[in-house]
């Protein structure tokens, strides 16, 4: 007699002593590129000046491309980015190569509650700080950066630190990307079509607009030079359209100066 667990294995198609099927294995996690910066000498790094030593740095780091994604390739809303790995992958090498060290010395934190665009509550954090770039001498420059960003967990605090890092190494490093250069494209700008004076017609004569919306439209007509225009108004006939707007802003604004 066959029992009820090995009639459910037939019917799955093995036997009841195979062992199921492995999952799909996880994807591995991407493993960090190697920037190629050699380790320091045995001598150590050369004992320059900070300011020298930072720009070696800087001559190290020659080009950090937008590697990592937001959302899908080719899916709307998705973009490229640099994150702070790539910035840290690339400078960290660097920073060891000439003997610099790059300390966070002082943070002020800020905090308030917000939602997002679905109503989920939310924790938004800004943060500034100040970070000391130590040179192989012992000398040092003090520069600060800004952080941003918002989370609904516990993350707020250790998301806008590793922004403010990235913005100090990206900025402050001077780091170039792939992109292409903003001057290789070209846009002509258009001249804004005038609105008609005509299209105001129904607007200021209807009882419901405010004297408000009747001085904003005065604005428009006058930038547009069309006060003169003549058109015909509530009664029927003609008049310009700049007249038309005072005079019936002087009613509805209870006869008051325009």
């Amino acid at each position: 007699m066959t029992t009820i667990a090995e009639r459910a294995a037939a019917a799955a198609g093995r036997a009841d002593n195979q062992p199921p099927a492995d999952p799909s294995p996880a994807p591995a996690p991407e493993q960090l590129r190697d920037p190629g910066i050699p380790e320091p000498g045995a001598d150590g790094p050369e004992q320059v000046a900070v300011h020298v030593a930072w720009s070696r740095v800087m001559g190290t780091v020659r080009g950090i491309a937008k590697g990592a994604w937001y959302g899908r390739a080719g899916e709307r809303g998705s973009y490229q980015f640099r994150g702070v790995d790539a910035a840290l992958n690339a400078f960290g090498p660097a920073c060891r190569l000439h003997g610099v060290l790059v300390l966070p010395v002082k943070t002020d934190a800020a905090y308030r509650d917000v939602k997002t665009s679905t109503g989920k509550s939310s924790r938004e954090c800004t943060v500034t700080v100040t970070y000391r770039i130590v040179g192989p001498a012992g000398d040092f420059l003090e520069v600060q950066s800004v952080g941003e960003s918002m989370d609904s967990a516990d993350k707020g605090t250790a998301k806008a630190l590793s922004t403010s890092l990235r913005s100090l190494l990206l900025l402050g490093g001077l780091v170039p990307t792939s992109d292409q250069d903003p001057d290789a494209t070209n846009v002509e700008r258009g001249e804004a079509q005038v609105r008609p004076a005509t299209s105001y017609v129904e607007e200021i004569c209807d009882p419901r607009t405010s004297a408000g919306r009747l001085r904003q439209i005065h604005h428009e007509l006058k930038t547009a030079r069309q006060l003169g225009s003549l058109v015909m108004n509530e009664v029927g006939d003609e008049e310009a359209i700049g007249d038309l707007v005072v005079r019936l802003g002087k009613e509805r604004a209870g006869g008051g100066a325009e």
